[in-house]
């Protein structure tokens, strides 16, 4: 399992009862998480006075109980910036287990001593896109979503990256590697966080299981001569760490060589000292 250890404005207090408590800078916020399945004691008194706790509704959805929390806030991660908003549906703008393959992208960049081109699919508010800028990569940044590259550019504003090499594209992901395919233009880094499920700007219907091996043999021909490394992020509770790897094998390493590794995501609690689950990762990387 990769665990992100490096935090320090943000911190997974406890989980339980399928919801989880968390501090986000100086805002102690509960959410739900389907993964905390287990009851144990909620001991500590952020459980009793969050300053904001996400409500699931019997209906479906949900909506936030705020006390004084503010409407956007910021947090550090290393030597980047995030702002942080409470959305619908749970989300603050930020998955703070993936600080563990900011890191591991930041070193495959630094390692290839030569300029590096990534390609961020499915970018959401940037998280990637700004940690691959801070390492020296140029980076295209892509999202379905106007206001998520909006909220994007704001955080490389914020990390100093304004003036960064990143090119901001909203758009849908499948639709753009397709053209970039066409304009021959080649990536030696790609990244991508697809969702479980969506719809397209047509109104096709995306399923990770159905889409996301065709997905990625489609991103394969977008790569450079001599990529550097893929990165594939799956939320889908029933997707296995090895089912990515065995996409990534057969798609990258049987072209270009390499070698593919999948692990589980996870973030520390803090009261119990063990490890909450948040999703998988498939990592290629071309070697040396």
């Amino acid at each position: 399992m990769w665990i992100s250890t490096h935090w320090k404005d943000y911190e997974l207090i406890d989980c339980s009862r399928g919801e989880k408590l968390e501090r986000w800078g100086r805002q102690v916020l509960v959410r739900p998480d389907p993964q905390a399945i287990w009851n144990t004691p909620r001991t500590h008194p952020g459980w009793k006075r969050p300053d904001g706790r996400y409500a699931r509704s019997s209906s479906g959805g949900g909506a936030w109980e705020k006390k004084d929390l503010p409407e956007r806030w910021t947090v550090q991660y290393r030597d980047l910036t995030f702002h942080i908003k409470p959305m619908n549906f749970k989300h603050t703008g930020l998955f703070p287990e993936q600080a563990a393959n900011w890191d591991w992208a930041r070193e495959q960049i630094r390692r290839a001593g030569r300029p590096v081109n990534v390609l961020n699919l499915f970018a959401y508010t940037g998280g990637a896109t700004v940690a691959c800028a801070a390492a020296g990569a140029s980076v295209c940044h892509v999202d379905a979503a106007k206001g998520m590259v909006s909220w994007a550019r704001e955080n490389a504003r914020s990390s100093g990256l304004e003036e960064a090499p990143i090119r901001w594209i909203v758009d849908d992901c499948t639709k753009f590697v397709e053209r970039e395919i066409r304009r021959g233009r080649r990536y030696d880094a790609v990244i991508m966080d697809p969702p479980s499920y969506g719809r397209g700007p047509t109104g096709e219907v995306w399923r990770l299981e159905d889409n996301l091996y065709p997905f990625v043999e489609l991103v394969s021909r977008v790569l450079s001569e001599r990529p550097v490394f893929v990165l594939l992020n799956s939320y889908t509770t029933g997707l296995a760490p090895s089912v990515l790897t065995y996409i990534m094998e057969t798609l990258l390493s049987s072209r270009f060589g390499g070698h593919t590794e999948s692990q589980e995501l996870g973030l520390p609690v803090t009261q119990s000292g063990l490890i909450l689950p948040c999703g998988a990762t498939g990592r290629w990387t071309a070697g040396q």
